[in-house]
């Protein structure tokens, strides 16, 4: 597992986006917390990342590459188009959805959590241009990952990489569901 900064994601740019694209599973950074990420078109990958979670069918969601693949991706009424323009910003938008994803993001359910976090790792999941996974650095039930201190020791052999930027203070994103005609807000 290696461990990289913003500098290094920069310098080597074009190798890291094409190790994500092409199925790497990886922490990455948020305006909130530390997520596990993958590839979210990819359905081995996407069940890489549920093994290492040990959640078998609840739904992830992901950082998609900008509010147009949220448009083209999924039903965007009313009320979504308002949370829309609050992003980018600690919000994941719960948001039924088309296509755009592998089918095991989100087992059995038609909607889709989507973010695009206030943080520099948005605009390289932007450049990427396909969605990435992003769940909390963590065992389902365990602590979020704040820091490379609390990071689960059976999770760091199943990372091929970290992008880390020191500790984080954050919680975790505010879920707006809009999949009904009202947006019902769960603070967590």
């Amino acid at each position: 597992m290696k461990i990289l900064t913003k500098d290094e994601v920069n310098v080597n740019k074009e190798v890291i986006l094409e190790v994500m694209v092409n199925g790497a599973i990886f922490i990455h950074p948020t305006d909130t917390i530390y997520g596990i990420g993958c590839n979210a078109t990819d359905e081995k990958f996407v069940d890489e990342v549920r093994d290492i979670k040990q959640r078998p069918d609840s739904p992830f969601s992901v950082i998609a590459p900008s509010k147009k693949w949220i448009r083209e991706n999924c039903l965007v009424n009313d009320a979504g188009e308002k949370w829309l323009r609050k992003l980018p910003g600690p919000y994941t938008l719960i948001l039924k959805a088309k296509d755009g994803v592998a089918n095991n993001v989100a087992p059995g359910m038609k909607s889709l959590g989507v973010r695009i976090p206030d943080h520099w790792f948005s605009d390289l999941v932007k450049e990427l241009g396909v969605p990435i996974i992003t769940t909390s650095a963590n065992r389902s039930g365990g602590d979020f990952m704040t820091s490379l201190d609390n990071l689960d020791d059976e999770i760091k052999p199943k990372i091929e990489f970290i992008v880390y930027e020191d500790e984080k203070h954050g919680r975790p994103s505010t879920i707006v569901d809009l999949t009904g005609k009202e947006a019902v807000v769960k603070e967590r």
